[in-house]
């Protein structure tokens, strides 16, 4: 049987997702990384079996780990311009 994560591990889980989305050098990954991290919560949000929530919080873990390895791959390979959102945002 699997066990059910704790409101508060699952919105520890959602900020730490957050701060690695602005890990990312490059606006679009960042914005496009922060978009996909808040829909997949929200979809998420109506799931009652303790199954499927399990399973997406184990999913949610794994897409943390992959989302720290790229954050550190694509702060190597930053862009040297700006983007015109962040310079705008200025």
């Amino acid at each position: 049987m699997a066990t059910l994560p704790s409101r508060a591990e699952i919105l520890q889980l959602f900020r730490s997702l957050l701060r690695v989305t602005r890990q990312f050098p490059d606006y679009n990954i960042r914005e496009y990384a922060k978009r996909r991290t808040i829909d997949a919560f929200h979809l998420n949000k109506s799931l009652s079996d303790t199954s499927s929530i399990s399973q997406a919080f184990a999913d949610a873990k794994f897409q943390l780990d992959i989302a720290r390895r790229q954050a550190v791959v694509y702060s190597l390979y930053a862009p040297k311009v700006k983007s015109i959102m962040e310079i705008s945002n200025q």
